[in-house]
């Protein structure tokens, strides 16, 4: 299994708002530039699914495996012989709210999925997170 995360702390955005970002998927492409899309019906709620098709990649189905409102959702995309885990995280603290991401490979042919996808993923994380947050803030 591979294992890798990334956090910033911020004051400009409450965990209320980053749920609201994160909960609306299908506006995702107007503040993550990697994307062409995101498709959900129904509620940002586990056991719901959405699609994502990232720009230059094929699309992909998204299961929301977790969710506790305001504080952190799981997703799941299932490749053949492995699985992909994204960890979203929202906790209060003195600083200001951390939010982490993790992401998270495992099965047989995970090695080759860490590499394909989730190696940049994780790569990117330093960058996007601060445009999440800078998105989120204005809702």
């Amino acid at each position: 299994m591979w294992t890798k995360s990334h956090s910033i702390v911020t004051t400009e955005a409450t965990k209320e708002q980053m749920w609201k970002l994160f909960a609306d998927v299908n506006n995702w492409h107007t503040w993550d530039s990697g994307i062409e899309f995101a498709t959900m019906e129904g509620k940002f709620e586990k056991g719901n699914h959405f699609i994502l098709k990232p720009k230059g990649g094929p699309k992909v189905k998204i299961a929301l495996v977790e969710t506790i409102e305001n504080k952190k959702f799981v997703d799941c995309t299932t490749f053949p012989l492995a699985k992909m885990y994204g960890e979203h995280t929202f906790e209060e603290t003195k600083e200001g709210l951390r939010i982490t991401t993790t992401m998270k490979v495992e099965g047989a042919l995970g090695f080759l999925w860490r590499k394909l996808v989730a190696q940049g993923i994780a790569d990117g994380l330093a960058k996007e997170m601060p445009e999440q947050v800078k998105a989120a803030s204005k809702l």
